[in-house]
């Protein structure tokens, strides 16, 4: 999932967007730049979003206005939204833009979703801060206590939340929810541990991407000692730990961790993952009971990977995007994937 381009599939549905002045502009343009020879303008075809307003259970509505100064705001965007949908067929949901990131924060959108969550009875999936870093940077992304939608949505399956700055997910409990992702550039440690202190029996899938100090990365190893023990989420199945300075780290943790007992897929894409962890991913049983195993966006040299290819032939293994640090004078420098 690139935060650079809008997702074109959430929840097994086709992403489409619900239509403002401000979309109708971006796709007019969009539609010149791929104008024939002649320069003729070329309209965007409506079919798509004609059909999504005929059933609105077929799509997953993406609900987002300009960046900078919108010519309609959010709310009335929203309420238009409830007034021209059958929001009691809508099953997905993504809140992309909700202004200015800076000065609007999520609570805007949370709360106009809690507040309106009678019409959506058929709410299973939501993704909340779907902003392109064009928008806002991951660590500009002004978060909130998402707890409440959770509160709001007791039948939700899947929730994806974006941005780190001011993030809250105080302990609670969700009986339904199957998959939690949570991307940032620097994941609160008082974040991580409210979601290992929640009770949500129905947790297969759990994606975490950490970041770094500087943009308020405070999660450590140290921090995920809940989870590496196996004692909560005991549905587990696809675990992602990813995107942190301290690969290395993890992987020499996760190697004796009883929660890989249950784990089948493991994707620790985006860390700082050198030589010293690959040679642990080699080495260590616990890896090789895996279906799959992703470390894409890396640092490890070819004689590991060939070391990983050999010792983990059972699994489903992407080493894709290796990447060379930065050097800079005497000095080489390592970055996880995603940071501001």
């Amino acid at each position: 999932m690139s935060v650079y381009e809008h997702i074109t599939e959430f929840a097994g549905l086709p992403v489409v967007d619900f239509l403002s002045d401000d979309i109708e502009e971006e796709r007019y343009q969009k539609a010149r730049r791929h104008a024939g020879a002649d320069g003729a303008r070329v309209e965007p075809d409506d079919g798509a979003y004609a059909a999504a307003l005929a059933d609105p259970g077929s799509v997953a509505w993406r609900l987002r206005v300009s960046s900078y100064d919108p010519q309609e705001p959010f709310e009335e965007y929203f309420a238009r939204f409830l007034a021209e949908v059958d929001t009691a067929r809508v099953g997905a949901l993504v809140i992309g833009c909700w202004g200015e990131s800076y000065e609007v924060d999520a609570s805007v959108p949370r709360d106009l979703l809690v507040g309106n969550a009678g019409r959506f009875p058929a709410l299973r999936a939501l993704f909340l801060g779907e902003y392109l870093a064009e928008e806002a940077e991951i660590s500009w992304i002004q978060q909130t206590d998402v707890t409440p939608l959770l509160a709001a949505f007791p039948a939700l399956r899947e929730l994806t939340v974006r941005g780190g700055e001011r993030l809250e997910f105080p302990a609670t409990g969700h009986e339904a929810l199957a998959s939690l992702t949570v991307q940032t550039g620097g994941l609160p440690g008082e974040a991580v541990a409210g979601i290992l202190a929640s009770d949500l029996p129905a947790l297969e899938r759990l994606e975490l991407w950490f970041g770094v100090e500087d943009y308020g990365g405070t999660t450590t190893v140290e921090t995920l000692e809940p989870l590496l023990s196996g004692k909560v989420f005991p549905s587990l199945r696809h675990l992602g730990p990813r995107n942190s300075p301290w690969g290395d780290d993890l992987v020499r943790a996760l190697a004796g961790a009883p929660v890989l007992r249950r784990i089948r897929v493991l994707d620790l894409s985006g860390h700082v993952l050198r030589d010293e962890g690959g040679r642990v991913l080699a080495s260590a049983p616990a890896f090789r009971g895996l279906e799959r195993l992703v470390l894409r966006y890396h640092f490890l040299s070819e004689p590991v990977m060939a070391e990983l290819r050999a010792a983990l032939a059972g699994v489903d293994l992407d080493l894709s995007g290796p990447e060379e640090p930065d050097a800079y004078k005497d000095e080489v420098y390592y970055y996880p994937e995603v940071t501001e």
